[in-house]
Order: C-alpha cells, then sequence, then structure tokens
C-alpha cells in the first residue's frame, strides 16, 4: 500500500507543479494534504475496529457438548446440549422432539431447512439450553444407521426415548430443572404432552409446532393424500364445475401428477411417458372424472401407504409398525385434557400447513377451553406452511424459519421460564 501510494504521490505533485507553475508552498500544501487523508483513509482497513467489524460473526455466543443417549437394550443415539456462552447458569430449558420421519438432531428437511438448528440456536443465543437427538436408528440427514432398531420403532419407543432424554437434559449442571419446556414439531406434539403428563413436577411448559390433534393415520394422513388433492383438483382445474380434468391438465400440473403418477415418470419431463402412464391407468386418453375415477384412486393410495405390512421397512419415512402404533394411540384431544393445569401450552401453527392444517390447532384451542386449562395460547401465521415458511395451501414450501415465529416462541417461553 504505502509504494502505491508514493507513486500516486509522485504524479499527483507532477500534476500540480504544472498547474501552479511551479509554485512551490501551495503545491507541496496541497500534496501533502491530499497524502495525509488518503493514507488515513486506506490504512483505516487494517486497523483494529474494522477487523473487530469484520470479526463479529466469529464471537462465540452459544457453547455446545455432545452427549450419547442411553435409549436401553443396548440402544444409543447421539444428541447435543446447546447454551449461552456467558454466565453459569443454571438457565431455563427446552426439550426438543422432532417430527415424523427418520429426522436427525437438527430435524433436516432439505438443506435450507432444519427447524431444531434454527430453534436451538435462537433459543441459547437467549439464554436458554436445548437438548436436541437424533431419532432412535438414524443419523444425520435421514441416514439410517440401525435398519432393525429404526424399522420396528413404535410410538411408545418415541415417548420413552423423550422421557430419557428429559432425564438426562434435568441432570446438565447448566440446567435449572425447575424450568424446562418440551417443545413437539409435527409427529412430536403427539409425545410432548404425554411426556409432559407423566412428568408433571419436571415440566413447566408444552410448545406444540403444527400440531396432531386428530388421530394421525384416519383423519390427518387422509387429509394429505385424499381430502388436499381433491380439493385441490376441484379449486384450482376443475373451475367450470364440471367434475371433469383433462390428462392434459395433470400432465401439466407437477402438484397433482405427484399424486397420480408413480414417482419414475411424475419427476421427469417426459409429457408423452406421462400421458401414456395416465391413459393406462384410467382408461381414457381425454378428461377424467373426479368423483368416479381420481377419488378411487387417491383411497386406494392412502391406502397402500397406510398398510400395515410389517415384513420390513425400507422407507425413511413413516414404518408399518410405527404407524399401526399411531394409528391405536389416544389423540391429542383426549389426553391434552390430562396435562397439568400449572403447565403452560403455547400453540404455533402455520394457517397454509398441507400437513397439519391449522384446523387441528382450532380443535386443539377449543379442546382447551372446554377443559378450562388456565393458561394457554394459541399464535397462527398466514402464508406460513408446516415448516414455518411461506407456502401455498396445498404444498409445504422448505427453507429458513420465518424470524416472527421464532421471535414469538422466544417471548413466551421467556415469560413462561421466570424463576
Amino acid at each position: 500500500m504505502i509504494v502505491c501510494l508514493y507513486t500516486a504521490g509522485l504524479l499527483l505533485l507532477l500534476l500540480l507543479s504544472i498547474r501552479f507553475n511551479r509554485k512551490p508552498l501551495i503545491v507541496l500544501g496541497i500534496f501533502f494534504g491530499t497524502f495525509l487523508i488518503l493514507f488515513t483513509y486506506l490504512s483505516s482497513f487494517g486497523s483494529p475496529v474494522s477487523q473487530d467489524a469484520l470479526a463479529q460473526s466469529d464471537i462465540q455466543t452459544v457453547k455446545y457438548r455432545n452427549l450419547t443417549l442411553d435409549l436401553g437394550n443396548g440402544v444409543t443415539t447421539n444428541a447435543q446440549l446447546s447454551y449461552p456462552a456467558i454466565g453459569k447458569g443454571p438457565f431455563p430449558a427446552v426439550l426438543l422432539v422432532q417430527g415424523s420421519g427418520a429426522l436427525d438432531m437438527n430435524e433436516t428437511l432439505t438443506k435450507t431447512s432444519k427447524p431444531f438448528w434454527e430453534i436451538s440456536q435462537y433459543l441459547s443465543e437467549r439464554g436458554f439450553a436445548v437438548l436436541k437427538y437424533d431419532k432412535r436408528g438414524v443419523g444425520e440427514s435421514y441416514t439410517i444407521l440401525n435398519p432393525n432398531v429404526w424399522g420396528n420403532n413404535t410410538v411408545n419407543d418415541q415417548i420413552q426415548d423423550g422421557k430419557r432424554a428429559l432425564g438426562v437434559l434435568s441432570q446438565q449442571p447448566e440446567v435449572d430443572p425447575k424450568r424446562i419446556s418440551i417443545l413437539g414439531h409435527s409427529e412430536g406434539t403427539l409425545y410432548a404432552p404425554i411426556i409432559a403428563i407423566d412428568n408433571s413436577t419436571e415440566v413447566n411448559n408444552i410448545v406444540l409446532m403444527a400440531v396432531l390433534a386428530q388421530n394421525p393415520l384416519k383423519d390427518v394422513e387422509y387429509y394429505q393424500d385424499v381430502s388436499l388433492p381433491l380439493e385441490y383438483v376441484m379449486q384450482e382445474l376443475d373451475k367450470n364445475h364440471t367434475g371433469l380434468i383433462s390428462i392434459q391438465q395433470i400432465v401439466l400440473d407437477p402438484f397433482l401428477r405427484n399424486f397420480l403418477l408413480p414417482s419414475s415418470a411424475s419427476h421427469t419431463n417426459d409429457t408423452k411417458a406421462m400421458t401414456a402412464a395416465l391413459i393406462k391407468e384410467f382408461g381414457n386418453s381425454s378428461n377424467i372424472n373426479i368423483d368416479k375415477q381420481i377419488k378411487p384412486f387417491l383411497i386406494k393410495g392412502y391406502e397402500n401407504i397406510t398398510a400395515f405390512n410389517l415384513d420390513k421397512c425400507n422407507t425413511v419415512g413413516i414404518c408399518p409398525i410405527l404407524w399401526k402404533s399411531l394409528s391405536d394411540m389416544s389423540t391429542n384431544l383426549s389426553t391434552i385434557g390430562n396435562v397439568s393445569k400449572s403447565i403452560g401450552i403455547l400453540i404455533l401453527n402455520g394457517e397454509n400447513d398441507a400437513q397439519t392444517p391449522v384446523q387441528q390447532a382450532f380443535l386443539m384451542e377449543q379442546r382447551l377451553d372446554e377443559v378450562n386449562h388456565p393458561d394457554h395460547t394459541l399464535i397462527t401465521y398466514p402464508h406460513l406452511g408446516h415448516a414455518f415458511y411461506p407456502s401455498t395451501k396445498w404444498q409445504t414450501g422448505f427453507g429458513p424459519m420465518e424470524p416472527d415465529v421464532l421471535a414469538d416462541l422466544y417471548s413466551w417461553l421467556k415469560s413462561h421460564s421466570k424463576q
């Protein structure tokens, strides 16, 4: 930088000499004044102030401790505790319980959507300890580590795993065991209340994000597989209310063809192959009847998805054994009334949630009113979907959580976690 300034200075001195007819005092005054200004400005980029500003993102605001949870019968899983970088605590704490599928501790849904990583980071930066853990039998990003453990996973396993995680969380030296909340997302909203009911003296609050109120198999899955696509067809494609849609409409519609075509055909741009597959399935080369053809097809698909073929599980979604135990479990509507009146309950739901529709949250709120629970709050978010990211009412969008959701969650937890 000094060499550059020296070269620029010589050029400036030459130009000034010509401009002022070699009057030395004027030339030297302007030259040195300009030189000092340039030197001060450019050297500031290497100053401690600028370096500090650039390094702000490197300042540690959260500490982490990796743990191994003993889930019993020789089964273990990875977990992580996050907590504020400053202060010895004990801090109020939150246990995170994931939604459906082979989810890791960050609840990695896509590369850009990791709700539990965002929640744990946000809360720990603001004074909370947070424990998150991989589901039994799985690792990072939908990796199945133990197919046997994962494939034989049941509702009771999920609940017991949550209880063991709760016990580990309460024993951490940074955690105040008298100020613990449980947060469940999606399928996790089925387990969080039961864990709280069975540990009412240890749990202060429950947070239910994208809540399931009714039976997850008979009601919610049916909505996802049958009711939602039918509603889409009638509202978006059958504009003239004829009860018919064309094969061409299906081929050109990425959302609907996911329901009506095998994945090998629906995920290509081969319109001829998709058209041929639809004609083969529905026996018609022009229009398809919504009520007589599409609805029965969707119902059959739902039945195949939820069939209890207990031989094996080769999916990162919900395995048959877990499907059966979910089908048999009591609904949230029937159990939420057993939550201790001393436990606060927060319900958060996107109004465009295509997986656990906002009506499920309304039913939970109504039930809590009915049983006269003294401390419950419902917040809904227009335009947000299942991952609390902007979505249409038909399809879940994935990306970073909306800041308002994280801010509301923190604000409510802070007000409900006072000593």
